[in-house]
């Protein structure tokens, strides 16, 4: 869901604001007309995000090849979100090496992501902006990353909720997708 166009942009669940230490600037850029600009940058950050999820797949599929039955029995016998728990436990790190480069490639056609992030920097040295939100590149893979695992919670909480229909549900997809 979230691969797809606007799959974070057009989900207030996980859509991606600017950081925090924009906001003040956001709301002066939207009351001098600037708005579109503020715009612009939230949707290439969406974009970027939604362009790097893809790469998860790959990465989740090795991680389930590679699980442990220790890890199998903490995840079947766990809470709610336990194989969501696993997945960012055995899959976090390499998905930020893969993110990140996606994510720079996307912002970097936008000049005000270079811009933000050369003030940002300044701000930090003066403890105007906090440090983990001084580079856009490294916001919009946090947050990516953020939306990614609560998007993959929220569907093992309706699997766990409802083994049944869930194990059909997804039956019709693989023979549905099999017959086309």
């Amino acid at each position: 869901m979230l691969g797809k166009t606007d799959g974070f942009f057009g989900n207030g669940a996980v859509k991606i604001p600017l950081p925090d230490s924009l906001e003040k600037y956001e709301k002066l850029m939207r009351s001098v007309g600037m708005g579109k600009y503020a715009d612009e940058l939230v949707l290439t950050m969406n974009r970027a995000a939604k362009a790097a999820v893809p790469e998860a797949k790959k990465l989740f599929s090795d991680s389930i090849k590679k699980m442990s039955v220790q890890d199998a029995k903490g995840v079947l016998t766990g809470g709610q979100t336990s194989g969501t728990d696993y997945f960012k436990r055995s899959t976090t790190e390499q998905l930020k090496g893969k993110f990140l480069p996606i994510v720079k490639k996307a912002t970097a056609k936008v000049k005000l992501a270079e811009k933000y992030n050369q003030y940002a920097q300044k701000g930090v040295q003066f403890g105007l902006v906090k440090k983990e939100q001084a580079n856009l590149d490294d916001h919009v893979t946090q947050k990516a990353l953020d939306g990614l695992f609560f998007m993959v919670a929220e569907e093992e909480k309706k699997i766990r909720q409802d083994p049944v229909k869930a194990g059909s549900d997804i039956i019709k997809k693989v023979f549905g997708a099999l017959q086309k």
